[in-house]
């Protein structure tokens, strides 16, 4: 039997409604901001996507398109002025940012209490010890699609294969605080295979395709794929979806997974923040 499909667009319709509701009860307009550095042409899809989420939610929102040669300093006093605007209430730069600037620099100058993306180095401290205010989109985005499958997070065997801070590392930290056992696998890990395959819940986010085959996979597994990867004109996952939907019993579609749910995160973020909390 094919795995059930966790279709992250059908989920972030929701969220966004839920949204709606919640916004009715303000006296105010919750406000987003988007740096972009450049006119990277995949950076400038996603800001529109963006951009359309907040018209659904009626969210007000801004792009801020600055020139690929600005310098660091210049760009971070932008995000300071950002931060200092009472009608801004969510704030992201949009990666990548041209050679020469620190990212981290840059988003370390990002309000903690602005911080739409969750990955101000205070946010993500906070996944430490177990205090999730504004949690990393992605990583919130996948622990909403596991627990729409209605299977419990607590005692399960997770495997988050790839530790970028951005996904890995945080989605991990998250499956922690919701009491699984989290292995973590990377371009040092021995045998991936035979850790994959004592997994409950698998997060591939690799970001090579169709890495996770169904021989990795042990039956019934939650399989979230959060690799976006082009191959011959088309977007696929890091996992080999004709063959690992035949063995998982919850699976991630590559489009329509995890990336919608990523977006909508950002926008319950900003809302969080501009509700202050």
């Amino acid at each position: 039997m094919s795995a059930e499909l966790l279709k992250g667009s059908q989920l972030a319709k929701r969220v966004r409604s839920q949204i709606r509701r919640k916004l009715k009860k303000l006296t105010f307009t919750p406000g987003l901001a988007v740096v972009q550095v450049g006119d990277d042409p995949a950076s400038t899809l996603y800001i529109k996507h963006k951009q359309r989420d907040c018209e659904k939610v009626h969210f007000h929102s801004e792009v801020h398109r600055l020139p690929a040669d600005i310098n660091q300093d210049t760009l971070i006093a932008h995000v300071e002025a950002l931060n200092a605007r009472t009608d801004i209430h969510g704030i992201l730069v949009q990666m990548p940012l041209p050679a020469g600037i620190d990212k981290e620099a840059v988003i370390d100058k990002i309000s903690p209490q602005k911080d739409a993306d969750g990955l101000n180095p205070i946010n993500l401290g906070n996944l430490l010890i177990n205090r999730e205010g504004v949690t990393p989109c992605t990583p919130t985005g996948i622990i909403r699609l596991i627990e729409r499958t209605g299977e419990q997070i607590e005692g399960k065997h997770a495997v988050c294969i790839g530790r970028s801070p951005l996904v890995g590392k945080s989605v991990g930290l998250m499956l922690l605080n919701r009491n699984a056992t989290v292995t973590y696998c990377h371009s040092r890990t021995t045998d991936v295979t035979a850790e994959v395959q004592k997994a409950d819940i698998i997060v591939a986010a690799v970001g090579r395709p169709a890495f996770v085959t169904a021989d990795m996979v042990k039956p019934g597994a939650i399989v979230i794929d959060v690799g976006i990867n082009h191959v011959n004109g088309c977007a696929v996952g890091d996992v080999k979806f004709e063959e690992v939907k035949e063995v998982a019993g919850f699976i991630t579609p590559v489009p329509g997974g995890v990336g919608p749910m990523t977006r909508a995160m950002l926008l319950e973020n900003t809302l969080k923040l501009a509700i202050g909390g």
